[in-house]
């Protein structure tokens, strides 16, 4: 067994934390026949790796307790948001796929094809909170910075969050495609905002381990793989494309990620 209050001490802590919380969600799940109950906790999981860290490493300091500040207003309005969106609607449609094509057993087969899975991903994109939990050197230029750009994105995924919400309450919008506010620069501002999190957690992470810390990149090249290869851009555009033909042309004018001026004479 490692060290009580070695990083490999933490890191199993943290992993074991989130498989128990995936491992009850999945419970959950049984008796609401819905596994995307995962969702609402996905973010939690991370945090809550973090905050193990935080309190099982002798080295953690202000640098990783400002970072889970950070992560945990990050993970708790994401979590409530998602739990807002779909309160009363079921299982949402991406899981019902996977439903339909593990059948039978999926009830089984949900904890290791969803929920280990997210319990994993979760483990691996809290990297840099086991970085900045270990770095107990002085606050600088480079931790500013990456704050900085963590709360940016928060507080642009939060307004793209909000004003689509807003746009979608408003039955005169009903099959329009929102290209207002945050969305006109870019399709996807909640994915960009919550891709700023990421790297700017991890810019702190450095700040604190120096080049040694370099390897928790993996976190947001994860995160940033995640929501344009995965769960985020693609998976939502295709879905979206196949209902609402106007978006082909809301795809020509605006960028899909990063944000930029509209694209003018695009059809």
């Amino acid at each position: 067994m490692p060290d009580a209050g070695s990083p490999l001490h933490a890191a199993l802590a943290g992993l074991a934390l989130t498989a128990g919380l995936a491992v009850l969600t999945w419970l959950a799940s049984l008796l609401r026949s819905d596994v995307s109950l995962v969702d609402r906790v996905w973010s939690v999981l991370i945090v809550g790796a973090g905050w193990a860290y935080l309190v099982l490493l002798p080295t953690a300091g202000a640098r990783g307790l400002a970072m889970l500040l950070v992560a945990s207003a990050w993970a708790l309005r994401l979590s409530l948001f998602i739990t807002w969106r779909n309160w009363g609607h079921g299982e949402e449609r991406r899981y019902q796929e996977i439903r339909a094509r593990n059948e039978p057993g999926f009830a089984f087969k949900s904890l290791y094809l969803v929920f280990a899975l997210q319990a994993v991903l979760a483990w691996v994109v809290s990297a840099p909170f086991l970085a900045g939990a270990q770095a107990g050197s002085a606050l600088h230029v480079l931790d500013a910075i990456g704050l900085a750009l963590a709360v940016f994105g928060l507080g642009f995924e939060a307004v793209g969050d909000w004003q689509l919400a807003r746009f979608k309450a408003d039955p005169a919008h009903k099959g329009q495609v929102m290209d207002r506010g945050l969305w006109r620069y870019t399709r996807h501002p909640n994915y960009f905002g919550e891709a700023c999190v990421w790297w700017g957690l991890w810019l702190v992470a450095v700040a604190g381990a120096g080049w040694g810390g370099a390897w928790t990149m993996v976190s947001p090249l994860l995160m940033t793989v995640l929501l344009l290869k995965v769960s985020g851009v693609s998976l939502t555009e295709k879905d979206i494309t196949e209902r609402r033909p106007a978006y082909r042309a809301y795809i020509a004018r605006t960028n899909a990620f990063i944000p930029g001026p509209v694209r003018k004479g695009a059809s």
